[in-house]
């Protein structure tokens, strides 16, 4: 079974290496889709959930909200390509949440990122 909670905020980058426009400083309202995939806990507080949305909301907004959020991204990730920055988080996210299936990126409202537990990259990122 899967569960996903969303999570917004707002950030702003260059893209050092983009031709046009976004080479220049700017901003966006991002969007982070976070799917976690896994059995249902039998017993105890989170009897019947993968992971309480709650203790998920604490995690994403302590450990990659409250660093994202308002911030110049190029302070974290030397280029803050959306496809850089999922990646970012997901290091962040996978040793809490093993069950981490995949991370969507909304960078605008037509625009996005995507990293799956499967993917090759994932593999590379996720603890051994």
């Amino acid at each position: 079974m899967l569960i996903r909670k969303q999570f917004k905020f707002e950030a702003a980058h260059v893209l050092p290496y983009h031709p046009g426009k976004c080479s220049r400083l700017h901003g966006h309202s991002y969007r982070l889709d976070v799917t976690l995939d896994g059995p249902l806990v039998p017993e105890g507080p989170a009897a019947g959930m993968i992971v309480d949305f709650d203790m998920l909301s604490r995690v994403v907004k302590n450990g990659v909200i409250g660093e994202l959020d308002h911030r110049s991204l190029n302070e974290l990730v030397p280029n803050p390509t959306s496809e850089n920055v999922v990646i970012w988080i997901w290091r962040r996210l996978v040793p809490e949440f093993p069950q981490l299936a995949e991370l969507v990126l909304w960078e605008t409202a037509t625009a996005c990122a995507i990293l799956r537990r499967g993917d090759p990259l994932a593999r590379l990122l996720d603890p051994e």
